[in-house]
C-alpha cells in the first residue's frame, strides 16, 4: 500500500520539484507550534502566530505551482479541551488574521474559505468569516482554494451528514436505497472540493487526529519531523517528490 512507501519526510529525494505534475487536493495537518515556541522559551501562543504566516507561505506557494486546492487543519472539536488561554490566542488569532489572510491572498488568486461547525464560534468571528466568504466569490469557483478547518472534526462531519440524510428520508425527499457514497459526500463540509491527494502531518507524529476521515480513504500520508512553523517550500517540494513516487491503485491491482 502507498501509505508504507516513502511516507517518511527523512525520506528525501533530493531533486527538483517537477511543477508538471502536482497533486490537485493537498491538506496538512498543521502540528507543532506549541513545541516550536517550547523550544524557544515563548508562549504557545507565539507558535500559533507563526504557524499563521507559514499558512499563508505555503498556501500561496501551492497556488504558483498549479495545486488547486490547499486545506490545513487549524482547529479540531476536540482543542476546546485545552486551557483557557490558549484557546482564547488561537480565536484572537482568528479575528486578527482571517480578514488580513483573504485580503492579501485574495490578490495572489486564492480564494481563502472557512469549513467545520462553525455554531460554537463567537458570533464577531462568524461575521468575520462570512465577510472571508464574499471577498473569495469573487475569485469565482474555478479559482485556486485555501480552506482552513476551523472547529473541524472528521467524526463530527459524518454524524452531521448522516442527520442530515436521515432529515431527507424522513420527509420522504429521498429513499434509503437512494443513499450513496456521493449521497454522503454531498452532505460534507468538503462537498465543493476533491477528496484529498496527499494529506501531510508534520512535527514528527504519526496519527490521522480525526483529520478528513472520510475524504482520506484513498490519500497518500507523508510524515515529516520539521515543526509547522518551520516547514518551507522546500518542504513541500520533498512531499511531492514523494507522492510522485506513490503508485496509487485505489484498491486495484
Amino acid at each position: 500500500m502507498g501509505i508504507f512507501k516513502n511516507i517518511f519526510g527523512k525520506n528525501k529525494n533530493n531533486e527538483a520539484l517537477n511543477h508538471s505534475s502536482v497533486p490537485r487536493h493537498i491538506a496538512v495537518i498543521m502540528d507543532g507550534n506549541g513545541r516550536w515556541a517550547k523550544k524557544r522559551g515563548m508562549p504557545r501562543s507565539a507558535g500559533h502566530a507563526v504557524g499563521a504566516e507559514t499558512f499563508r507561505t505555503i498556501a500561496t506557494y501551492c497556488k504558483d505551482i498549479g495545486v488547486q486546492y490547499f486545506t490545513v487543519y487549524a482547529f479540531s472539536t476536540e482543542n476546546w479541551k485545552r486551557p483557557e488561554q490558549e484557546v482564547n490566542a488561537l480565536m484572537d488569532l482568528f479575528r486578527k488574521y482571517l480578514t488580513e489572510a483573504a485580503e492579501t491572498m485574495f490578490e495572489r488568486g486564492v480564494a481563502v474559505r472557512v469549513i467545520g461547525d462553525l455554531s460554537p464560534l463567537p458570533e464577531d468571528i462568524k461575521k468575520q468569516i462570512a465577510e472571508v466568504d464574499k471577498i473569495a466569490d469573487k475569485l469565482g469557483e474555478n479559482a485556486a482554494t485555501a480552506s482552513l478547518c476551523i472547529n473541524y472534526g472528521g467524526r463530527d462531519e459524518i454524524k452531521n451528514a448522516v442527520k442530515k440524510i436521515a432529515e431527507k428520508v424522513k420527509t420522504g425527499e429521498i429513499t434509503p436505497d437512494d443513499i450513496t457514497e456521493n449521497t454522503i459526500s454531498k452532505y460534507l463540509y468538503t462537498a465543493k472540493m476533491p477528496d484529498p491527494d496527499l494529506i501531510i502531518r508534520p512535527s514528527g507524529e504519526i496519527r490521522t487526529s480525526n483529520f478528513l476521515l472520510w475524504q482520506s480513504a484513498y490519500s497518500e500520508y507523508y510524515f515529516t519531523d520539521v515543526l509547522w512553523p518551520d516547514f518551507k517550500t522546500s518542504d513541500m517540494d520533498d512531499a511531492i517528490n514523494a507522492f510522485n513516487l506513490r503508485n496509487r491503485r485505489f484498491g486495484g491491482v
